[in-house]
């Protein structure tokens, strides 16, 4: 753990690779401005509650400020790849497959962590948790910019928003400039890492890059697990998991907002994937025009000239956000399935301080077949709606829709902090327990193949009220 004593700016550092297998090397590069550190990899999970458990440590290492990173004005792209390399850490056997905390520690007020996942490409295990580093890069603003933050005129439109000077290219050459590095790892998505660790479920990890280069590896798995907040992907990975859909491959989106930025990957001066593009604007994009439409990035999936909308995968579609610290409860529509059984929950049942954030919203483009769980009155004054009201309140529904061919079964929550809602708590009221067993009651049906076969969805959109919400 590192406190919040510690300076922000005295140690940190990234790695050259997003995800690594074992056989590999790791090359960190670190900007210390302390004279000395040690760099010590932790595996994250229960580890009967003591939460991670230390693979790796370094040796002594001296501390060397490095330059500073470069701007690219053009894209207002920051990237450290001019950074010497400090220290390399083999991937031995002991790196069990997971994601990894990379601890640099310099003293009491000089430490950070480097994220990385570790995969292993053979691995046959019932569920897949996908690490979210595309999502994770679009909001580093470290050096001033990322696809939502910039600094200074306008580089090509003149538009508010998205704010017109803000990066159109992300490197994952930088370190993390939120969380001591840690981004939002630790909130979006240990908790279900430690969940489904001290359940000793079967699950293996990969990042949606792992994903993208390698779209064939879910074929190899029943569940694939998309996290709080994971909203950027790209067209092979859309794919991957259409394909994997087709074939009987369940599919759960614990956050809201899932497939809404379109992004793409590049390489960098280290290495294959190290940058992402989202332009927000297919106009400004220099493939718009070419021969690949479905690669320009505009500001959605669903903005020209790829037009995929990902209702036909999520079931519902973004429909804005909540006002930071607001929270809703969520709402119980369909008591009956058996998502909720030995819940006693009932028809209406409100759990509290549940929804947060970004939030999804069925729609007359979701599939014909998608049964409605959850239905959460949104107070329209509390956030920014971006779909439809009915007497100023708008909805976050959780959805379950299976695949008739396939029998795939998936299930989006429409709520952004689900998975930080799975952290124990003490307080009177918590909704942690009962949101944790309709989360293994969803883990436990996909994990035993196509859901669909054994819960076919039951559609009940008709039965919502206000009629049409």
């Amino acid at each position: 753990m590192i406190s919040g004593h510690v300076s922000p700016t005295a140690i940190q550092g990234f790695a050259n690779l997003t995800y690594a297998r074992e056989g590999q090397n790791v090359t960190l590069y670190v900007d210390s401005h302390v004279a000395s550190y040690r760099a010590i990899a932790y595996r994250m999970g229960w580890y009967q509650g003591l939460g991670a458990r230390e693979v790796w440590a370094s040796p002594l290492e001296m501390g060397v400020v490095q330059p500073p990173c470069t701007l690219t004005s053009a894209t207002n792209m920051v990237s450290c790849a001019n950074w010497q390399p400090s220290l390399v850490m083999p991937v031995t056997p002991s790196f069990t497959p997971g994601d990894y905390l990379i601890k640099l520690t310099g003293g009491a007020r000089a430490q950070s962590y480097i994220l990385l996942t570790i995969w292993d490409p053979s691995s046959r295990a019932a569920y897949v948790i996908m690490n979210r580093s595309l999502v994770e890069e679009a909001w580093n603003t470290y050096g001033g910019y990322s696809f939502y933050k910039g600094e200074g005129p306008c580089i090509i439109d003149q538009a508010s928003y998205p704010p017109c000077n803000r990066a159109r290219v992300v490197s994952f050459d930088r370190p993390y400039d939120t969380d001591f590095g840690a981004s939002d790892f630790l909130t979006n998505e240990y908790p279900l890492v430690q969940f489904m660790e001290r359940e000793g479920l079967d699950v293996t990890y990969i990042s949606d890059v792992t994903l993208s280069q390698d779209p064939g590896l879910l074929l190899r798995h029943r569940v694939l697990l998309s996290l709080d907040h994971d909203e950027g992907w790209t067209y092979t990975e859309r794919l991957a998991v259409q394909n994997a859909a087709a074939h009987g491959v369940n599919v759960v989106y614990f956050g809201a907002a899932a497939m809404v930025r379109h992004d793409r990957l590049q390489s960098s001066p280290l290495g294959a994937n190290r940058e992402v593009v989202d332009y927000r604007n297919s106009y400004e994009d220099p493939l718009n025009g070419g021969n690949e439409p479905a690669q320009v990035t505009g500001n959605t999936w669903e903005s020209p000239p790829a037009d995929w909308s990902p209702l036909s995968q999520i079931g519902e579609e973004y429909s804005g956000y909540l006002s930071p610290g607001v929270t809703a409860p969520m709402v119980i529509n369909d008591a009956s399935s058996w998502v909720f059984q030995g819940t006693n929950l009932h028809d209406g049942s409100s759990l509290g301080g549940v929804i947060a954030s970004d939030i999804d919203h069925v729609t007359d483009g979701s599939p014909s077949n998608v049964e409605i769980l959850a239905h959460s009155p949104i107070p329209a004054g509390e956030g920014t709606i971006s779909g439809g009201t009915w007497g100023g309140v708008s909805y976050s529904d959780m959805v379950y829709f299976t695949y008739p061919a396939s029998g795939a079964g998936v299930i989006d929550t429409g709520n952004n902090v689900w998975i930080g809602d799975l952290r124990p708590c003490i307080e009177a009221g918590c909704s942690a327990p009962v949101l944790r067993k309709i989360t293994n009651n969803i883990l436990r049906a996909f994990g035993q193949g196509p859901a669909g076969l054994v819960h076919p969805s039951q559609p009940n959109a008709d039965s919502v009220s206000p009629f049409d919400s």
